[in-house]
């Protein structure tokens, strides 16, 4: 099957210049979130006289900028190929030969297949021939990506496009983990000192000597601070005046006496070299002079690195640097600048609010979510792009381990940071033994032994029948809870201890541990009322008997459970109906696949029938516009027709995962497996948000769905359920 082809033209790296980190990081994205059905091209543009740059395989053409031809030239090729079918123009003016960047106007005028243009910069009032560029562009195209709303209004009013062949795009950031400086600040020399920071390529328009000028009164109130500059002069200064920026910067600090509070870091910085220093940062400081330029990328970055912002009121910053996050200052403005940073440095509680808020306000901008946004939009030029499958991220165990001490696991979290206090439960180590003994077979991690070892031992000591503890604190004693909230988690501790046993390759300790509390648990002859508990328990003991293992109690128990979920299913359901109570509630997919389980290995028809219609009766529920939508915890989903989206669940998108892929086993022929798929894809950014549930940063799992944003903790359950999907798509 052919690929959708896509080109993208730009300038590209090793050229040192931000459209080019853009366009590498976008390009980079795409291929890392679909990994099928897309290939991708570059045409870079080239400075004139200068060697031709080593670029990588992706660049297949090149523009030279100052040649009207090389445009036309470029063009006829990508009319000529059959793997193009849609281009992405990065427009930013200088980029492009011509007064203006005319020139782009020659190869837009040739190309003859669907482009849509990214607008790097909108101005409100250009030159009339800068205007005529911007109108050329926004005729052609089959669609138009702006980065803020600002510009949007600004395409829509002053050049009067229709705002629906527009999208808001905003710039995208490097998915990070949020994390305090003190690491950050150690690793970059910085340790013990208040940082301000600003980075980017060095010229004139960057209005640093006014951070300069403002030091001397900030330093006044706050001797600790050092003004980090970070970043070389822009390859297009160093052509026409040299060094001659910095050396005024330089000399302007001496003059200052600041030689112990600016500190010249004066590399092109890496991407892991960008993080690091962005998290040393207290407070970055964004001083652009132009009060028409459209996005700071640099400022963006350090907003999703979670930092505080002092900004010049450029149109970006001041539609998003609102109160919660930062302060606007005046152009050219020394005494505005030491203000809004004395301001933010008196009260380090007002700045940790901020970190939180710039973090969870940029979100839906890292680069994951940004590429999914774009792919979007190109595909309302070619419509095969919108069929792209999402690549499935590595296994990343980083938050597990990390959320799980030498008691057991964590149940909370702070966005990625555990939060001990919330203490330790029964359902969480148990779905953590699960998922470790699975990872250990799969990768063979000597920390999955360590983690099973331990979560097992949380089990043992407050899962025993007859002292079961569903919740322990933090000082490791249990929480008193009421009785009728304990069988959900008798049922996943059953099913846990059942399913681990079935792994071949378990290390002895954790073999007898588990058997040994099995039995105690077979010994003491269950009865759970709880649909889901006797769900749990019935399919763990189905998968163990499965396996081979032939203890009598097990059937006997199985059939106990299956049959009294039948009995409820049949006293509920009626007519268009085919549930087991009278609303749809978490973890539904647990119900039908422990019917269905038992029936492939029972063969009771009674068991299938009831899977079956519960299981469609729930697709019928979820399965929206090629989304899946999982039932909202807020309200669920009622028999009287109410029916809430919100907040969507990892738990309940995990069990669906896992009863479609026992499903499609069932029914290989029939639509359940591309289900699966669809269901899985819900943490990767198919779902109405359009954003990554998962954390490729950290490796955990977003803590729910909701109407306008993502639920930024990363607790256990979600992270557990996360991996578990993640590996059941591979069954």
């Amino acid at each position: 099957m052919k690929k959708t082809g896509l080109i993208v033209i730009s300038t590209y790296p090793p050229r040192e210049c931000g459209i080019a980190k853009f366009s590498n990081h976008l390009i980079g994205w795409l291929e890392r979130v679909f990994d099928g059905g897309l290939s991708i091209q570059v045409a870079a543009i080239n400075r004139p006289n200068r060697p031709r740059p080593d670029y990588p395989s992706q660049v297949t053409m090149e523009i030279d900028r100052d040649d009207p031809n090389s445009y036309e030239q470029v063009a006829e090729r990508i009319n000529g190929s059959p793997d193009i079918d849609v281009i992405n123009i990065q427009h930013e003016f200088g980029i492009f030969g011509g007064r203006f960047g005319s020139h782009v106007l020659r190869l837009t005028d040739s190309l003859k297949k669907p482009f849509a243009v990214t607008f790097h910069t909108v101005l409100s009032s250009p030159p009339e021939e800068m205007e005529r560029v911007v109108r050329g562009l926004a005729i052609r195209a089959c669609r138009l990506i702006v980065m803020t709303e600002t510009s949007k209004g600004i395409l829509t009013e002053r050049f009067g496009v229709d705002p629906e062949k527009i999208a808001v795009v905003p710039h995208g950031i490097l998915p990070m983990p949020f994390e305090d400086q003190n690491r950050a600040k150690e690793t970059v020399g910085l340790t013990g000192r208040t940082v301000l920071m600003t980075f980017g390529l060095l010229s004139r328009n960057k209005g640093i000597e006014f951070v300069i000028q403002s030091l001397p009164e900030v330093v006044r109130n706050h001797p600790d601070v050092t003004y980090a500059i970070v970043g070389k002069t822009h390859p297009e200064v160093i052509d026409t005046e040299g060094e001659t920026y910095r050396e005024s910067l330089i000399a302007l600090t001496r003059n200052l006496g600041l030689e112990g509070h600016v500190r010249f870091i004066d590399r092109f910085v890496n991407d892991e070299e960008l993080l690091m220093t962005l998290q040393a940062a207290d407070i970055y400081v964004s001083t652009s002079r132009d009060p028409n330029q459209a996005v700071s990328g640099t400022m963006t970055y350090a907003l999703g690195s979670g930092r505080p912002v002092v900004s010049t009121a450029f149109p970006q910053a001041k539609e998003w640097i609102d109160p919660e996050v930062g302060r606007l200052v005046g152009f050219d403005d020394p005494k505005g600048y030491a203000e809004a940073i004395i301001t933010l440095l008196d009260d380090p509680e007002l700045r940790q609010r901020m970190e939180r808020a710039a973090f969870a306000k940029t979100r839906r901008m890292t680069w994951p979510n940004s590429a999914q946004a774009t792919l979007r939009t190109l595909s309302e030029c070619d419509r095969t792009l919108a069929g792209c499958r999402y690549g499935w991220p590595e296994i990343n165990t980083r938050h597990v381990r990390r959320l799980t001490d030498e008691f057991g696991m964590i149940q909370f979290s702070n966005m990625n940071r555990p939060d001990p206090l919330s203490g330790y439960t029964i359902d969480d180590n148990a779905r953590g033994l699960s998922l470790a003994v699975r990872l250990l077979e799969k990768t063979g991690e000597p920390e999955m032994e360590k983690l099973a070892e331990t979560m097992l031992r949380f089990l043992d000591e407050n899962g025993r029948p007859g002292r079961f503890n569903p919740l322990v604190g933090a000082n490791r004693q249990p929480v008193s809870q009421p009785d009728n909230s304990h069988d959900d988690a008798k049922g996943r501790l059953v099913m846990a201890l059942a399913q681990t046993l079935t792994v071949r390759e378990l290390p002895e300790r954790i073999r007898t541990g588990c058997r040994n509390l099995l039995d105690a648990w077979l010994e003491s002859n269950p009865e759970l009322e709880s649909l889901r508990g006797a769900a749990f328990l019935a399919k763990g003991l189905t998968d163990l008997k499965a396996a081979g293992d032939s203890d009598p109690r097990l059937e006997r128990l199985i059939s106990r459970h299956l049959d009294h979920l039948a009995s409820v299913f049949e006293d509920q359901s009626g007519g268009d109906w085919q549930w087991f109570e009278p609303c749809v509630s978490y973890a539904n997919g647990i119900l039908c696949e422990s019917l269905l389980s038992g029936w492939r290995l029972f063969g009771h028809e009674r068991w299938r029938r009831i899977g079956q219609a519960s299981l469609d009766f729930l697709v019928s529920l979820t399965f929206r516009d090629g989304q899946y939508q999982p039932i909202g915890q807020k309200d669920w989903c009622r028999r009287d027709g109410h029916r809430h989206l919100y907040d969507q669940q990892p738990e309940d998108t995990a069990a669906t995962v896992s009863v479609l892929k026992t499903m499609s086993a069932i029914d290989p022929s029939g639509p359940y497996g591309e289900m699966a798929r669809l269901a899985f894809e819900w943490f990767l950014g198919r779902n109405p948000l359009g954003q990554f549930v998962y954390s490729v940063a950290t490796g955990g799992c977003y803590d729910g769905l909701g109407e306008h944003a993502v639920n930024l903790n990363q607790g256990a359950e979600s992270t557990v359920a996360y991996l578990t999907a993640r590996l059941d798509m591979e069954r």
